[in-house]
């Protein structure tokens, strides 16, 4: 044999890069007040170099308009041609960013995307277990698989159901897998919701209400 097996074991340091806006509330907060922080992950259509392009829908449209929405949000933009799973480190790496510069609280760092970003906000916390207290993925999905990864972590899903881009199948799928595991999890369906399911879910005061109930 002139063949052996070996095994390569060496941290590699690498260097990320990636634009995002943040808002952080304008009401002052009491001494050592903490605010809760809201991680967002656009669609498709977002992606590029152009951040105005991420105020035309979401929770940056949304802070745009109420400098007093009482959450510090972070909207990375992800590059042209790329998906959030091939950018999750540069992802993280803001949020810890955040959490170390500015009066976030890193016990309750939520999580929420739209299409694409509704993919990554299934995958992110599989790949990063421990950093958010709940995560609402909007019209995207996961493969099933991934439940066990998922399963401790309290989980709002929205989709359309005559969505014609990602059909709700995407986000049936895992979400049916988490209730076999007793897992903390529901799917709102909007009965007559095309691929638009973020609109109305981030126009509904409840889903804020909802996140603030959830701790590390």
């Amino acid at each position: 044999m002139t063949q052996d097996s070996h095994r390569l074991i060496k941290e590699i340091k690498k260097t990320v890069t990636m634009d995002y806006l943040l808002h952080v509330p304008k009401t002052v907060t009491e001494t050592n007040d903490l605010w809760p922080v809201i991680l967002f992950l656009h669609g498709s259509g977002e992606r590029g170099t152009d951040l105005n392009q991420l105020r035309q829908h979401g929770l940056p449209q949304i802070v745009e308009q109420d400098e007093e929405f009482p959450f510090i949000v972070i909207s990375p933009q992800c590059p042209e041609d790329e998906f959030w799973a091939n950018e999750k480190e540069a992802v993280i790496a803001i949020v810890e960013y955040v959490l170390a510069n500015y009066a976030a609280d890193p016990k309750r760092v939520y999580l929420t995307g739209l299409s694409m970003g509704g993919y990554g906000a299934w995958h992110l916390p599989a790949d990063y277990p421990g950093v958010f207290a709940a995560a609402v993925p909007i019209c995207g999905g996961c493969n099933p698989a991934k439940a066990v990864a998922l399963q401790r972590l309290p989980i709002w899903a929205f989709h359309g159901a005559k969505d014609d881009v990602v059909p709700l199948s995407e986000s049936q799928g895992i979400v049916d897998a988490l209730l076999a595991l007793n897992a903390d999890v529901k799917l709102t369906v909007y009965p007559e919701g095309d691929h638009d399911a973020w609109t109305e879910t981030y126009n509904n005061p409840d889903l804020y209400k909802w996140f603030l109930q959830h701790s590390l």
